[in-house]
Order: structure tokens, then sequence, then C-alpha cells
């Protein structure tokens, strides 16, 4: 019981040592405390990309791309207004512009209108080409509506033209007398072989033609390629010389079912001119597809090398 009393006092002491200290203890300052804080940061790895040295190359990385765009938008023009795109009138030069004035857009002439309003407004000082363009109302898709055919020119091309002729024999000698200027199969292939063009148009016999397969792809785009329809496939080389001599051409209307062929010169005169036009005219008539439904001819130009474009007024 002593024992219980004497622990009972020494208790009752501490405790009013303990209010006298907090009584006396200085209020001015607040006790520091101390918190820990969580860090939402990954802890960085000793290598590979969450190492300290790849995830500052990182930040210097983007801080780059961030300094590039922000240097690009500020080099970056002010957006200006397109200008209209000008006529080909505009374009064009004094001399064009004087001369296009004499031809009247909204008005189509008769053929011989046409024809000698194009002489007066042809611009060049050599010697140009009358073409004549035909607006055709079929579809090339079609195999029936890909109009092809040739015509001869009553008064020539005013071209000179190259011919080379595949033939043996005695044809090859009539076809140099009628005027080739390359004859003979062993000259023709040794030159295909080459690739020298030199010669505007090809003639070659029946017989010689499938030797003249493998050189397809060279002489297709640009148009030589014999065609018995063309009338450069013949038994009679020289014969096809001297026509093609006299004026004969080949016309094809194009993706767009429009005709282009040249008529001849600047130089042939009205009454040639006009000649030629109206067996171009006769030819394109008579080629028009039977399966055809509707206006067959729809427009017609006629222009000389770099001159204005006159309409003429035709039937279907």
């Amino acid at each position: 019981m002593a024992k219980a009393k004497v622990s009972e006092e020494n208790k009752g002491k501490q405790l009013k040592h303990a209010e006298v200290v907090a009584e006396t203890a200085p209020t001015d300052k607040a006790p520091e405390v101390e918190i820990e804080v969580e860090t939402t940061d990954k802890p960085t790895a000793k290598a590979g990309k969450r190492s300290a040295k790849s995830l500052k190359q990182t930040e210097e990385m983007q801080a780059k791309q961030e300094k590039k765009a922000e240097d690009k938008t500020a080099r970056t023009k002010p957006e200006t207004t397109a200008k209209p795109a000008r006529t080909k009138e505009e374009r064009a030069g004094k001399k064009y512009r004087e001369v296009a004035k004499l031809v009247d857009k909204s008005k189509k002439y008769n053929l011989v209108e046409a024809i000698d309003l194009a002489i007066k407004t042809a611009t060049t000082k050599f010697d140009s080409a009358v073409e004549m363009h035909v607006n055709l109302g079929v579809d090339p898709r079609q195999a029936d509506q890909n109009v092809r055919d040739t015509v001869a020119l009553p008064a020539g091309t005013g071209k000179k033209i190259r011919i080379a002729v595949l033939a043996e024999g005695e044809e090859a000698t009539k076809a140099k007398n009628a005027g080739a200027d390359i004859v003979g199969a062993d000259e023709v292939f040794a030159k295909l072989d080459k690739e020298e063009i030199e010669f505007d148009t090809l003639i070659c016999t029946p017989a010689l033609m499938p030797k003249l397969g493998k050189y397809a792809r060279l002489l297709g785009p640009r148009g030589l390629m014999p065609n018995p329809k063309s009338g450069s496939v013949s038994d009679n080389p020289a014969g096809a010389v001297k026509q093609a001599k006299a004026g004969r051409v080949e016309y094809r209307v194009d993706q767009a079912g429009i005709v282009h062929l040249a008529i001849g010169k600047v130089s042939f005169g009205g009454q040639k001119l006009n000649d030629n036009a109206e067996a171009v005219f006769s030819s394109i008539r008579a080629a028009k597809p039977t399966s055809l439904k509707g206006i067959y001819i729809k427009s017609v130009y006629l222009t000389t090398t770099m001159g204005p474009s006159v309409k003429v007024e035709t039937t279907a």
C-alpha cells in the first residue's frame, strides 16, 4: 500500500512539472514539423530510356522541336489572294493581239471566209501551216466509233515527206524509182536496230510485216507502224510511194474525239487550201460510224501556226 501511494505522488509531481514547462515555453515560434511529400516522378534507372541521360536528351529534343515550330510559324508569309488567270490574248505577243481583233469569236464563218481570215491572221515569219481541228460527236473508247482513215489532198501537204520502203527484189527497185528515200529490208532494219528514225512514212510489203513486229514499241508511239487501213501495207509499194508523195495523209480521232490535221501552207493561197479542206470534209463525212446517234460534226476550227482560231460554219 505504501508503494502505491508513493507512485501516485510521483505521477502527480510529473504532471505538475509538465504543466509548468508548457506555461513557460515561448509561443512566438511555431514548432517545426517535418512533412513528407510523395512525388509522382518515376525513379530513374541506371541505363536505358529511363536513365537520367536519356530523359535529358528527350527534353532537349522536345525543346528543339518546339523552337523549330515557332520559327516556322514566324517565317510563314501572309496568305495572298490568287490573281485571275489571263486569257490567251493577254498572254500572247503584240502581233497576235493585233490580228486577233480581226476575228469575231461570236461568229461562224463559211469555209471560204474562214480560210481567207486564217491567211490574214498568220503571224509567223516562216510559211505557216494551216490546221483544221474537227470535233466529232463520237466516243473513241468504242471500237466502232474510232474514226480513222486516209485522204489524198489535191494540192498536197506542202511538206517534203521522207519515205522508207521495206521491200525486196524488183519491188524495191520500183519503189526507189517512184521516189522513195530509203529502200531495202537490210538498210531499213539496220537503222531500226540503232533506233534511227530518218523517215516520216514507212511502207512495207505484207511478206515482211512479221519481221517488223519486234519494232512495234519503237514505231507505234510515233505513229509510224505500217497499217493496211492507212495504205502503208501494200503489195504495190511503188504505188503507195506515189500516193504518199502526192499528198495522202492519215487522220484519227484523239481521246477527246477531235481530228487534228494540217491541210497545207499559207503560201498555197485560198483556192488550194479550199480544195484540200473540202477533201478532208468529204472523207470525214464518209467515215461516219453507222452506230452513231446524234450530231456527228460538232464544231470545226481553222488556224495557222501560232495564229488565232477561226470557227467554221458546217453541217453535221
